[in-house]
């Protein structure tokens, strides 16, 4: 009987664990766009362990292995922006990304009050525009990242519904 991927949010034990998937994760970025020093690749632990203390993270684990993970916070204007969404690459394509992006959506709006929804990715990663798209997200503009990859920003409102009192 094979085991099922629980996703669950992160502690501070997992940071190494995370960090080592997204740099395995991220190889192929990279390699579309001819810079192995874009963000991903180059994080710390010391700072991956501050977003774990300050941010939303979550970890889809397969037994004691981490094998996914995203990131949320919520801006300055109150939307949720979600980040470095990875998934191993032996798991990809089964919908364990729709369901990270998915609890980092909830998260971000039960946990944060977020309405709206931003992320971004490169321009030629047509696997993650094709992700986003499917969950609903719509290309809202671009910019260059500090690692000077052109980046589409995607942003999508929160489907949770508004609840009004009535007299």
């Amino acid at each position: 009987m094979g085991m099922s991927v629980i996703i669950s949010a992160a502690t501070a034990q997992d940071a190494e664990q995370i960090l080592k998937l997204q740099y395995l994760c991220f190889q192929s970025e990279a390699e579309l766009y001819g810079n192995y020093r874009i963000d991903p690749l180059v994080q710390t632990l010391e700072s991956l362990h501050a977003e774990i203390a300050t941010n939303l993270v979550f970890v889809a684990r397969l037994g004691d292995e981490v094998v996914g993970s995203v990131r949320g916070t919520v801006g300055p204007d109150g939307a949720g922006e979600i980040g470095r969404l990875c998934v191993h690459p032996r798991l990809q394509g089964h919908g364990l990304g729709a369901r990270l992006l998915g609890a980092a959506e909830a998260g971000l709006a039960d946990e944060r009050s977020a309405t709206r929804f931003r992320l971004h990715t490169g321009h030629r990663s047509e696997n993650n525009l094709r992700l986003y798209r499917r969950a609903g997200y719509a290309p809202v503009g671009n910019e260059t990242g500090r690692d000077g990859v052109l980046m589409i920003l995607l942003e999508k409102d929160s489907a949770k519904p508004a609840y009004v009192a009535s007299a």
